[in-house]
């Protein structure tokens, strides 16, 4: 996987969402706004971005009458922004973490 930082992704909210969605084959609307204990306007905003992206597939269903479920889905694209974006935060913090103490200037 190459490593790609991706502005798209990075937002803490749309990180977790395609995070929430790496390993089941799509979620359920409610269920990622309760995981993510946000209003459905701050869900839907995220989403629509990651839609227009062309990271997201959303699918309304429901029955007559009853208030229709989205399903939320991560699109193969998606999932390769998602695998590169995470290979560039790991590579990050694997530089992160070989700045020691004696390669550290402090300010004066």
């Amino acid at each position: 996987m190459t490593p790609a930082f991706d502005e798209v992704i990075h937002a803490p909210i749309r990180l977790r969402i395609c995070v929430m969605l790496a390993p089941v084959a799509s979620a359920g609307f409610q269920g990622l706004r309760e995981d993510l204990d946000v209003a459905d306007s701050v869900l839907s905003k995220h989403l629509k971005t990651l839609s227009e992206a062309g990271y997201v597939s959303l699918r309304r269903e429901g029955a007559k009458g009853k208030r229709p479920t989205t399903w939320v889905t991560l699109t193969k694209a998606g999932r390769q922004a998602l695998n590169g974006h995470l290979a560039a935060l790991e590579q990050l913090a694997a530089q992160a973490s070989s700045v020691t103490a004696d390669n550290v200037t402090a300010d004066k």
